[in-house]
């Protein structure tokens, strides 16, 4: 009998500090996650007011565009890895857009062309449902791309050009701020 004491204070120590190093584990993961969610964030949060903010993203859209454009046609897993970046910031650009821009333009009196833009992220997600069938047929994936890229530059310019100037000055300066501020909330719930 005293010959399984020592055997169980070791198995019992080493369960305890198993369990020690999984909690900590678990915590460091945690705070891996929140880190990462703010390094994907904080480019959008750097820019400032939430105007500025969706224009940087906006351009760093384009640029993911331009490099599934560039791809050669036998890149089909580049393709598809670029496609996936495309469809993780436009998501995460989308719930900012819709969870705190169109709410504030509908508030602002602008129903008619937050739902015009919320429908045109409809369209967003069809494009997307399509490329990803597309992305081992070079040709057809590029001229899909190319119209899409196309719908989008119409939709950035009317909203960096008319709709985002028009609700800024409708709002207040502190309206403004909290937008700014719920809008990167949203921004952290995908990134």
């Amino acid at each position: 009998m005293g010959a399984h004491a020592p055997l169980h204070r070791f198995t019992h120590g080493s369960s305890r500090e198993a369990l020690i190093g999984a909690g900590i584990g678990a915590g460091l993961a945690l705070l891996g996650a929140a880190g990462r969610k703010f390094a994907v964030q904080a480019p959008t949060m750097l820019a400032g007011e939430w105007d500025k903010a969706l224009a940087l993203e906006h351009k760093m859209t384009l640029a993911l565009f331009d490099k599934l454009r560039d791809t050669s046609p036998g890149a089909h897993g580049r393709r598809s890895m670029l496609l996936t970046q495309l469809k993780h910031a436009l998501g995460k650009h989308a719930m900012e857009e819709e969870n705190a821009v169109y709410t504030a333009m509908r508030v602002a009196g602008m129903r008619e062309e937050a739902d015009a833009l919320n429908d045109d992220h409809g369209q967003v997600k069809q494009y997307l449902y399509e490329l990803t069938d597309l992305t081992r047929d070079h040709t057809a994936f590029q001229a899909k791309l190319g119209q899409f890229r196309r719908d989008i530059e119409e939709h950035i310019r009317r909203e960096e050009q008319d709709l985002f100037p028009r609700l800024k000055q409708a709002i207040s300066e502190k309206e403004n701020s909290t937008l700014t501020r719920r809008m990167n909330q949203e921004g952290l719930k995908l990134a």
